[in-house]
């Protein structure tokens, strides 16, 4: 797969901004990202895309990104490592953005969302655990078992389990990603 060089117009920020924003927000007071919210990404997605160019290809667009965001989070989903709000958020994301774009903000996301994990961590006094966990998951995976059957810390859907509000992390890595394509920085 070749990564393009990320690119969106000023209306597709703004739309990408306004979601990721509100998205954060439900996330961080919550924990939970409403389905209307994640719905309205998805019919604005859609139709900017379909405004901005000609139909098929804007509509092939969105569908494209709609659907690269949905498979990169589903197997997380799977494995409850993330929430289905997460996936559809990333869906959403994926189609104002279309597929390349999306991946660009999947990347982004993990490797800032990683190191403000990190730092969380670290201020919790976890890491060792973390690192522990993060065998554990490897270690089931490895012998084809689901990590969250055996520990309900690895599964983001109980109180006990450990997480952050990923959406709020969504949310980080398209604003790096919005600023990358604002200051057109080479990648």
């Amino acid at each position: 797969m070749v990564l393009s060089q990320p690119s969106l117009n000023g209306v597709g920020q703004i739309l990408l901004g306004l979601l990721v924003a509100a998205a954060a927000v439900f996330d961080i007071r919550s924990r939970r990202l409403p389905n209307w919210l994640v719905l309205a990404g998805i019919v604005a997605g859609f139709a900017w895309n379909v405004t901005a160019s000609p139909v098929w290809p804007g509509l092939g667009r969105a569908a494209a990104g709609f659907g690269l965001g949905f498979i990169l989070y589903f197997p997380l989903y799977l494995l409850r490592a993330r929430g289905a709000g997460d996936v559809k958020l990333l869906a959403s994301v994926g189609s104002i953005t279309g597929p390349g774009n999306c991946f660009w903000i999947f990347l982004l996301t993990a490797i800032l969302g990683g190191v403000i994990a990190l730092v969380f961590l670290m201020f919790r006094g976890r890491v060792r655990k973390t690192l522990f966990n993060v065998a554990w998951i490897m270690r089931d995976l490895l012998q084809l078992r689901a990590p969250w059957r055996s520990s309900g810390e690895l599964d983001v859907t109980k109180p006990k389990g450990m997480r952050l509000p990923h959406g709020a992390m969504i949310a980080v890595g398209t604003i790096a990603f919005i600023f990358l394509t604002q200051y057109g920085i080479r990648v």
